[in-house]
């Protein structure tokens, strides 16, 4: 609420520069299908080489805060590169060593717990919940059971037809020499230790030769804009390395109560299954899923009853619920750049490249693709089809909206800013640009007639949408709202001068649309602004205001006509619509509001205007258009045209002429 409490709504930023989005955010250019095709079979064909490089890298962004750290402290290079990269492969080590001994021990305790699965089953079978589903899975449980009691499986069972074969004694003897033997025993590990190995080289020289490879980097892709590359390196090491890092503090926070708390449940392997948290933490979505799974599995082994089975299944969503909700955002927020749909598209597209491992790397490799496309306007598809950051302005939102005839979306939207902007700020910043890009469309004719009235229908639902926040607004019993307006020196330092809006009690205002449905909406935004601001408020529509209308006009008790105009070419119907409303009542002040031209001509520029169509003001923002209407000046007298007058002078010469000659 801090910037809606300071209320600011700078013309500056409104409707001027919504015609321009277009040229501040371009088109984005999309990758052709050859090499989007060319690119993913080379990652997959590619992944034992691609694979061990990505490890590497995330690892290498994932050490190099500590590596930095440990260099402050008076710690050599090398030796601060060597420490920490031992240091993690030593602990992912234990963390392996201690899984596999869990798991052993897990698999030896297996045959003991098929006896409560079998009770419970049966159990829900006696109680008819399942039918066949149940009987089916008792029968797949018992086979189990007997297979694994099995101590042969390989021999045939006997029959009852041939009697049972006494057992020959065989001797075996081993032919293969030990080379062979040690051969087989060591062949399987090979690849996943050179693999290992392989990525610990990698890792170090990356970290030594950091500086080194981020120059030939920027030297490769980014030598032309050197202040873009190394954003985007600062940007892509520091996203990625401060989300493995918190995500690794948050996976660690959420474990620990995890295995202890399965541990005073009495839930076997705790140690195995708080590991399993931890690790699965780092897969987005399913893996604390799995993580929790497995071991309401073991909970319904172990106990014949069904409390252990919701304890444990309470322990993992209380947890869950409290790292999500408190400890996620506290840690780091959502600040990976990534938005939900894009973590979940990114995990099925990396498990399906790169297997189990592409699972886990997939956010990190994500974050990455994110922020090149951030920085780099060849990959800017990037970062609108997978980053968090909204890919259209707010005024162009609503338009959007609006030009779909959907003014309920428009109004959620809208309601959400207004928790932290007055009304008028929203109309001034969003809603008047969104008209003026209608009006653009309506301009360069790609927008029709009825298009163009269920624009205008949209935006006047928006409004009457926002009747109860205008009303709220209205009863709150504090200051006025404050309206910055830029300074007319230019301050230099980017500072801006407040203008408090004024109090519009006991005074009558006219809003009308200038030429068409459009101005109509725009005008019933200024209405309900004006109201807010205690002031007495009629509407007209633009069909009003035609020559043969005016004059049906009740404007007795009206002090201000105000007429707004998204079209800035509208200044010489203006200029009649000023005349036939001071013709009307002499009395009544006139005000003309350009929303094309807010914020782009100076309060000189705009008396200017003023004073050559007899107007009493001209505004280019809803701000100066509400200073306008609720000012006390007295209005300006209509003055006759000076073609008029020499008409009125040369008829009047000639009948002085006629009268001598006659």
């Amino acid at each position: 609420m801090a910037n809606r409490r300071n209320g600011t709504a700078s013309p500056a930023d409104g409707p001027g520069d919504a015609l321009s989005a277009a040229a501040l955010h371009p088109r984005t250019s999309l990758p052709n299908v050859a090499t989007i095709v060319t690119t993913v079979a080379a990652l997959y064909f590619g992944r034992e080489v691609f694979l061990p490089i990505a490890i590497a890298l995330l690892l290498t962004f994932a050490l190099a805060p500590l590596v930095s750290a440990l260099k402050k402290v008076g710690i050599p290079r090398i030796a601060a590169v060597i420490a920490s990269v031992l240091g993690a492969f030593a602990a992912l080590g234990l963390f392996s060593f201690i899984v596999a001994t869990q798991v052993s021990e897990l698999a030896q305790n297996i045959p003991v717990y098929q006896t409560n699965i079998l009770t419970k089953i049966r159990s829900l079978k006696e109680t008819g919940v399942g039918g066949g589903i149940l009987a089916r899975l008792s029968k797949v449980v018992e086979r189990v059971g007997q297979e694994i009691d099995r101590q042969d499986p390989s021999l045939p069972a006997a029959t009852p037809e041939k009697p049972p074969r006494e057992p020959v004694p065989v001797e075996i003897v081993a032919r293969e020499r030990p080379l062979q033997v040690l051969q087989n025993i060591v062949g399987p590990l090979i690849s996943p230790l050179g693999s290992a190995g392989l990525i610990i080289v990698v890792v170090i020289f990356m970290l030594l030769e950091r500086e080194d490879l981020r120059d030939r980097f920027i030297r490769l892709v980014g030598y032309g804009d050197l202040h873009r590359t190394t954003e985007a390196l600062q940007d892509a090491a520091k996203r990625v390395g401060r989300y493995l890092l918190m995500q690794l503090v948050v996976n660690i926070v959420y474990a620990v109560p995890i295995a202890i708390g399965l541990w005073a449940l009495g839930i076997p392997n705790a140690l195995l299954w708080g590991l399993l948290a931890l690790a699965l933490r780092f897969v987005p979505y399913i893996g604390p899923i799995i993580g929790m799974l497995l071991p309401l599995f073991l909970a319904l082994a172990v106990a014949p009853g069904w409390s252990l089975v919701l304890w444990t299944a309470a322990l993992f969503v209380v947890m869950e619920l409290i790292t999500g909700n408190v400890i996620e955002p506290w840690l780091y927020g959502s600040r990976t750049g990534l938005s939900p749909l894009a973590i979940i598209v990114a995990a099925i597209f990396w498990t399906w490249l790169w297997g189990p491992l592409g699972l886990i790397l997939s956010t990190p490799l994500t974050v990455c693709l994110v922020v090149l496309g951030r920085h780099v306007p060849q990959f800017e598809f990037l970062d609108v089809l997978f980053g968090n950051e909204p890919v259209l302005e707010p005024h162009a939102r609503l338009y959007q909206r609006l030009l779909a005839g959907d003014p309920e979306e428009a109004t959620d939207h809208a309601e959400e800013m207004l928790e932290e902007k007055y009304l008028v700020e929203f109309y001034d910043k969003v809603a008047i640009p969104a008209l003026l890009l209608g009006e653009q469309d309506r301009v360069r004719g790609v927008m029709g007639d009825l298009q163009r009235r269920q624009v205008a229908a949209s935006a006047l639902m928006l409004v009457a949408n926002l009747d109860d926040s205008a009303q709220e607004e209205a009863g709150e019993e504090e200051e006025p709202p404050v309206a910055a307006e830029a300074s007319d020196d230019g301050d230099p330092n980017g500072e801006d001068e407040k203008t408090d809006l004024p109090d519009g009690t006991d005074m009558s205002v006219l809003c009308a649309g200038g030429r068409g449905e459009l101005d109509d909406a725009a005008a019933a935004m200024l209405a309900q602004v004006l109201e807010v601001q205690g002031a007495t408020v009629s509407k007209a529509g633009f069909a009003d205001m035609e020559p043969a209308s005016i004059r049906r006009l009740e404007l007795e008790t009206v002090d201000t006509v105000v007429v707004g105009f998204l079209n800035r070419d509208s200044v010489k119907h203006a200029r009649f619509l000023v005349r036939r409303l001071k013709r009307a009542k002499a009395a009544l002040r006139v005000g003309i509001v350009f929303w094309s031209e807010a914020g782009s001509e100076d309060k000189e520029t705009a008396d200017k205007l003023a004073r050559d169509m007899n107007a009493d003001f001209v505004a280019h923002g809803m701000v100066d258009a509400v200073l306008g209407a609720l000012s006390n000046e007295p209005p300006v007298a209509l003055k006759l045209v000076a073609k008029r007058r020499m008409r009125r002078q040369r008829a009047a010469s000639k009948k002085v002429t006629a009268a001598a000659a006659g």
